[in-house]
């Protein structure tokens, strides 16, 4: 099979916790023998959809990973932005039939529950692996 390259859209907010997911993903991506090709850092969760559609736009990109993690505050700002994030990253693996990975934990979550939810960046890398392969073999 041909070498798998993913691109990977990581958010800056909560940076302590997404910079670890993001080396996490890194990590297991040369465990998997899978090519890292592109990392596109974004402000925040809300911002990734440009830089997820940039990429998927790309001839040498398979396949998508998103990291980030979306911190319950005061409000329920946090639901708006991952109810949005979401589908939009959704829309977007359908209309470029590329896989997208969703590897942003919460919403609702503590900082705790994030930092737990770290190693989830090494799953959503995996899930995408699995989605380049399936697709390929249909093609």
């Amino acid at each position: 099979m041909d070498e798998i390259r993913i691109g990977i859209v990581v958010s800056e907010f909560n940076y302590d916790i997404t910079m670890m997911m993001l080396e996490r993903a890194k990590d297991y991506a040369d465990f998997l023998s899978v090519n890292v090709h592109k990392v596109f850092k974004v402000p925040g969760v809300f911002d990734m959809p440009l830089a997820i559609k940039k990429l998927l736009k790309m001839n040498d990109i398979d396949g998508v990973v998103t990291l980030g993690a979306v911190i319950k505050g005061e409000t329920d700002h946090h639901r708006i932005i991952m109810d949005n994030a979401a589908r939009k990253i959704t829309d977007l693996s359908l209309e470029y039939e590329k896989p997208v990975a969703l590897g942003i934990s919460g919403p609702g979550e503590s900082r705790l529950q994030a930092e737990a939810r770290i190693e989830m960046a090494k799953d959503a890398l995996e899930s995408c692996v699995k989605m380049v392969k399936a697709m390929k073999e249909l093609h």
